[in-house]
């Protein structure tokens, strides 16, 4: 409808008016742009768009609000007097159309823009112009993209390029071999099944969403995390690199028993199994294949280096060789006996096939020869690990997402068209191979392939060469994007030596894949390198499956995969397969491997930067806090079970400097009240003013205290609160923060020891407003006094925690203490617990009983009882009793100017805006109460680390100055003090 008007307007000629709206696209240095529908036949739309007076407001329910004016330019194409029409129409001041969509804002519409930014693509915001002219844009059409590639040539090829390896051609019928026609379709059934489970796990990630450069990496990266994202990440690409140095072998063993002369150092063997045989076997010697392995490496080195386009285009055609290799193979086995008769050949006879069923493990040489004396032993575990890489390269479609033509379908059918074609492949050819041959020739003819091959072997030569040549540069190139994808990542700063701009080359990276590959040529041995290769093309499997089983248990709402035929037991059973293989090849490499991935994630946790990538884990946290929140529920939590958490008031009195946002030193005291760093804090800060004026305020005052928090290492949580007033603001916060039983339990703050300055007359109110709330709400309250003195974790305190326990707090005083002695600060003070008692004669009774209850609570402490009379008998020392008489001096000035006011208006007695009631021997009583106390803790205390003591509540009808009078007597000449005022709950039990 909007865009119909628009579209009317241009048309028209008219100028299309829309009001003002705060948001991010439109409003540029204090301009505005809007959306424009271009002709049909458009090339180009042109807007103009008049400047627009930085700061005006704009409501849509104002008759009178700024509006701007948006001009189309004329359509090149248009007649002449359409043309005159439209630019007389735009020199004309008509009457202006208002637009029936203006109420709903400007942005809040669907537009293309919008659609581009929720994708990720960037939006090149135009640039600020003088003030007072005008700004042209012009939207030209998309220039034309490169043709992509659909499910045949962009997924299936590349899979099956990846997947048909050396493996198959000069192994396979050694393994047919060595472990008979039913166990090598077990080692098949078993290798073929996971990376069937596990493509199937990959179509449901790789549709869900975008992909990037990185493949598999990126895949588990933002499914799992950046921890385990790059630890296997960097295991694939090992993985990778290794794989390069299998196809270089390969390609130089397929050389050298094509042309023998050409080796240096030739092996022959005369012997197998002990027997001398007739025709001598001619080996590649372990020298041959290095030399020759180290030359192609540097050679291909040089290829990648200079011409990494042309590989991507010529790519397919390595796979000609391969398809016509594999007809010529298919061809000679059907025509084998009839008209090139060889030794050991039998044609497909069932004989053959009944001979070879059976395994036959055994010892042999370096060659794979069976000989006693050898030093390698085969069994079906060992073959697993040899054969795995020829089911590996089902990731070659997922890394070129960014040139297919329709990701979400390619990838799922390509890949999984590409891995059953080769099981069933691989599958029938072990029935063939293994009803073709003896099984002396399968074990000693490793290129048997290539002897039975129609017209001629020189056709499956030449076929493997190109074929693992063509591997070999996929490798080389492929493995350093990946290394360069998790380096431009920024996750490790010690991979920044192989960061790479868009458009670039990845040569350091290409170096250091080169170089591993060569450390695994000097080698010369497939046998050996295949098994290693495999176990990290495992772990990458188990960790494409475990994102998948993740993500399909968790079912978060952005999991919506278009794959629809998955689910999470199969990923489970994908990556349980995967790890049992790895177990069964080898429980060495198992571990190693393993080891290897695990490391790289503790170091990516420790030195990385962390990332929020949206990955399953901060799903699996989010609803595990769910679950174990609608758990706990809202009944009262078992002692057992209680966690302080408390709510820390970062500058409710006086003022910080701007960059501090909290006392530093609540968070220490913050980190005091939790045992071992278990438990969570709460940190709030209010701002005085209106909410919608200072939103962007607390915004940004938000982060800075979650930065700062995250300073002192201190577990919490950063909360602004814009209210009216302090008071207003905790009233709202102690009734709303939290939920369920995670609401915070002990309200923390300093004690206002500035409370008399001229400028703070209200924070005696405010102060007793908030300890009120908390008897209210049921909170308890910890206020800290000398809060300036406060040790540090590298302040060592020495002497006793104090306890004056004079009211019943459900244990709270005594756990506070408890904790503190779990700190390194005061780990060497001792708890001394001060009791009171009515009677001398009560005094035994009362000790006893209170250290049978420590000593229940699994407390230890000296307990020290005090009676009435020694109360009573203290002596006043002097400063005690000027503070007192400095208080009862106070006192009787507040009465006496709130008595002259009531007289005035005529009202009963007024403190903070309500009537109050004063019996002046009561107040006498408070102030002589406060000062006994104070008397007592100066006398038993002086050389306590700190002293914990009861809260007093604030007498009913009190005004809130003569409570801190009270307070001030109590903490006189106190350097640390912490009055506690516990809650109607036991925090502390007997019981087990």
């Amino acid at each position: 409808m909007h865009s119909s008007q628009n579209r009317e307007a241009m048309e028209s000629g008219e100028e299309i008016e829309i009001a003002d709206d705060n948001n991010e696209f439109s409003s540029v240095m204090g301009r505005k742009y809007s959306p424009v529908v271009a002709h049909d036949n458009d090339n180009s739309a042109v807007v103009e768009m008049t400047s627009v007076r930085p700061g005006s407001s704009s409501s849509s329910s104002l008759p009178n609000h700024d509006l701007k004016k948006v001009k189309v330019g004329v359509h090149p194409n248009m007649a002449s007097d359409e043309r005159e029409e439209s630019l007389a129409n735009h020199n004309t001041n008509g009457p202006q159309r208002e637009s029936k969509l203006e109420l709903f804002g400007f942005d809040s519409l669907v537009n293309i823009l919008g659609l581009k930014s929720m994708t990720g693509d960037q939006i090149q915001a135009p640039s600020s112009p003088r003030d007072g002219e005008d700004v042209t844009l012009t939207f030209e059409q998309p220039k034309p993209t490169a043709d992509k590639s659909g499910t045949l040539m962009g997924v299936f090829m590349p899979c099956l390029q990846n997947i048909l390896g050396i493996i198959y051609y000069i192994r396979f019928t050694w393994i047919v071999g060595l472990a008979g026609i039913g166990e090598s379709l077990l080692v098949v059934a078993c290798c073929g099944s996971c990376t069937f489970l596990t493509t199937v796990s990959l179509s449901a990630i790789a549709t869900n969403g975008a992909m990037k450069g990185g493949g598999p990496y990126y895949l588990i990266g933002r499914a799992l995390g950046p921890e385990v994202g790059v630890s296997i990440g960097l295991c694939f690409f090992l993985g990778n690199a290794i794989s390069g140095a299998i196809y270089v072998l390969g390609a130089v063993e397929t050389f050298l028993n094509a042309v023998p002369s050409a080796g240096i150092f030739r092996e022959t063997i005369t012997r197998v199994n002990g027997t001398d045989i007739a025709e001598p076997i001619t080996s590649p010697s372990l020298h041959d294949l290095q030399i020759y392995g180290i030359v192609v490496s540097i050679l291909l080195c040089f290829v990648v280096f200079g011409g990494v386009k042309m590989i991507n285009r010529v790519a397919p055609a390595f796979l000609v060789p391969v398809i016509f290799s594999l007809l010529c193979i298919f061809v000679g086995i059907f025509s084998a006996r009839h008209d090139r008769p060889a030794v050991g050949i039998t044609g497909l006879k069932l004989e053959s096939f009944k001979n070879n069923w059976g395994s036959a493990y055994q010892m042999t040489n370096n060659a794979g020869i069976p000989d006693p004396n050898g030093k390698i032993y085969w069994d079906f575990n060992a073959l697993v690990g040899l054969f795995f890489p020829a089911v590996t390269g089902i990731m070659a479609g997922s890394n070129r997402s960014a040139s297919l033509k329709d990701t979400q379908r390619s990838i799922p059918v390509g890949t999984l068209a590409a891995t059953l074609t080769t099981t069933g492949l691989y599958l029938v050819s072990v029935l063939l191979f293994g009803a073709v041959a003896t099984r002396d020739k399968l074990l000693t003819d490793r290129l048997l392939t290539a002897t039975v091959a129609w017209p001629f072997p020189a056709i499956v030569y030449v076929g493997i060469i190109l074929s693992t040549l063509g591997a070999a540069l996929q490798s080389l190139t492929g493995a350093p994007r990946l290394l360069a994808a998790i380096a431009n990542d920024d996750i490790l700063p010690v991979l920044n030596y192989f960061k790479v701009a868009d458009g670039h080359e990845p040569h350091a990276a290409t170096l250091f894949t080169v170089f591993i590959c060569i450390g695994c040529v000097v080698i010369g041995n497939i046998d050996l390198v295949s098994p290693t290769s495999t176990m990290f093309y495992l772990v990458c499997y188990a960790g494409v499956n475990l994102s998948c089983f993740l993500l399909d248990l968790l079912d978060a709402p952005s999991w919506r995969p278009r794959w629809k035929f998955h689910h999470w037991s199969l990923s489970l059973v994908g990556a349980l397969l995967c790890i049992v293989i790895m177990f069964l090849i080898s429980w060495a490499f198992t571990i190693v491997s393993l080891a290897l991935a695990s490391l790289i994630y503790y170091y990516v946790s420790i030195k990385g930067k962390a990332g929020d990538w949206g990955d399953g884990f901060k799903s699996a946290y989010f609803q595990l806090a769910l679950r174990s929140l609608r758990s706990l529920g809202a009944n009262q939590v078992h002692p057992k079970n209680w966690y302080p958490i408390p709510l820390v008031f970062c500058r409710p009195w006086g003022k910080l400097p701007e960059n501090v946002p909290c006392h530093p030193k609540l968070a220490d005291f913050a980190n005091c009240m939790k045992k071992k760093g278990r438990g969570m804090s709460i940190f709030v800060s209010i701002i005085d003013g209106d909410y919608h004026e200072r939103a962007e305020d607390a915004k940004e005052a938000c982060k800075q205290l979650s930065t700062y928090i995250d300073y002192k290492q201190c577990e919490g949580v950063a909360e602004i609160v814009v209210a009216p007033n302090m008071s207003e603001g905790f009233r709202g916060i102690v009734q709303t923060m939290g939920l369920g039983n995670l609401k915070p339990n002990i309200i923390v703050m300093r004690y206002p020891e500035i409370w008399r300055s001229e400028n703070l007359t209200d924070i005696p109110a405010t102060f007793v407003g908030i300890i009120n709330d908390c008897i209210v709400a049921n909170k308890a309250v910890v206020i800290v006094k000398g809060l300036d003195e406060w040790p540090n974790e590298y302040q060592r305190q020495y002497g006793t925690i104090d306890l004056y326990w004079i009211v019943r707090d459900g244990g709270l005083m005594l756990l506070l203490s408890q904790l503190l002695l779990t700190k390194d600060s005061f780990e060497g003070c001792k708890i001394q617990v001060f009791c009171i008692a009515e009677e001398d004669s009560d005094a035994e009774g009362l000790k006893a009983d209170v250290k049978k209850f420590l000593y229940d609570l699994r407390m230890q402490a000296e307990v020290i009882v005090l009676t009435m009379k020694s109360w009573e008998a203290q002596g006043e020392q002097q400063e005690s009793v000027e503070a007192f008489s400095g208080a009862q001096q106070r006192v009787a000035s507040y009465l006496e100017v709130m008595k002259q006011q009531a007289q005035r208006d005529g009202t009963p007695l007024i403190a903070d805006g309500k009537p109050v009631f004063v019996e002046e021997q009561q107040v006498e009583k408070f102030l002589y109460t406060t000062l006994k106390l104070n008397i007592m803790v100066q006398k038993y205390s002086r050389m306590a680390a700190v002293v914990l003591v009861s809260l007093p509540p604030p007498p009913l009808n009190h005004p809130a100055t003569f409570y801190m009078e009270y307070m001030d007597l109590l903490v006189e000449n106190i350097p640390r003090l912490l009055i506690v005022r516990g809650y109607h709950k036991d925090v502390v039990t007997l019981f087990t």
